[in-house]
């Protein structure tokens, strides 16, 4: 089986919505590579690196989905390492596709409504603004939060990261929580999950000041890990190409243990 990029592509930016989501000026959502050949294989990644390209070629793929980009640095000089992305690229005929906060939001293929069915949460409405739209998901529960811990925790395992939990869990139920993919926590998003009386916060990660102000503000934090958090997301649309074009997929992984 095969698909053009051009119909590839345009199932993406219609499903995603990537010409209505506002994004970081870096993201570039949408076609960041082309390519020649019809698209027969595709391999799905957090980042587009030199690891994950590798890994798309070793595949057989010619064309790589990612979360992150080939352009989160703005333009740089195509030397060293960056030169040889784009000469992999080339050279072996590789399409890139990049979606960023659209994938972080989608309700059926997002980051964040993955992971929180992974936790075996239900979400019952946004959370985490950003301009005019909704990143994350938060909803209710009665479960121990040192369980939903253990859960975090074995979804940062399996990626090769670790877990880290600011907040007293022991003896304590999580009520109402919020989950936010990559990096998830700011100071406003602390205010926000207080103003919706969240007192539990799943995130990629966050600064130091956002585990100081937490704890003072009686909200425990699941730093999950930036990277485990953001694997739903691109392993989700390499299954819905392969259900909407017939094409096979894998994920590459190249954990950064962040």
């Amino acid at each position: 089986m095969s698909a053009s990029l051009a119909d590839v592509a345009g199932h993406l930016d219609t499903l995603l919505r990537v010409a209505e989501v506002p994004d970081y000026g870096g993201a570039h959502n949408g076609v960041q590579v082309e390519n020649r050949a019809p698209i027969h294989r595709v391999a799905a990644a957090v980042d587009a690196s030199l690891e994950t390209i590798n890994g798309s070629i070793l595949a057989g793929a010619n064309l790589l989905i990612v979360h992150h980009g080939l352009f989160w640095s703005g333009a740089q000089p195509l030397r060293g390492h960056i030169y040889e992305r784009f000469r992999q690229l080339i050279t072996h005929d590789i399409a890139v596709y990049s979606a960023h906060i659209p994938l972080d939001l989608h309700p059926v293929v997002g980051n964040n409504v993955l992971l929180a069915r992974e936790l075996d949460l239900e979400a019952s409405g946004p959370f985490g603004r950003y301009q005019d739209t909704y990143i994350g998901v938060m909803g209710n529960s009665n479960i121990e939060t040192a369980e939903l811990a253990r859960r975090a925790a074995a979804i940062a395992r399996r990626d090769a990261g670790t877990a880290v939990v600011v907040g007293n869990t022991q003896g304590r139920y999580t009520r109402r929580w919020a989950i936010c993919s990559g990096a998830g926590v700011s100071s406003d998003t602390l205010k926000e999950a207080v103003a919706a009386g969240v007192d539990t916060l799943i995130v990629g990660e966050g600064s130091h000041h956002t585990g100081v102000e937490a704890r003072e503000l009686g909200i425990a934090v699941l730093y999950t890990g930036h990277y485990a958090t953001e694997t739903f997301g691109v392993r989700a649309l390499g299954a819905e190409l392969e259900r909407a074009f017939g094409l096979p997929w894998s994920f590459v992984a190249a954990p950064t243990g962040l």
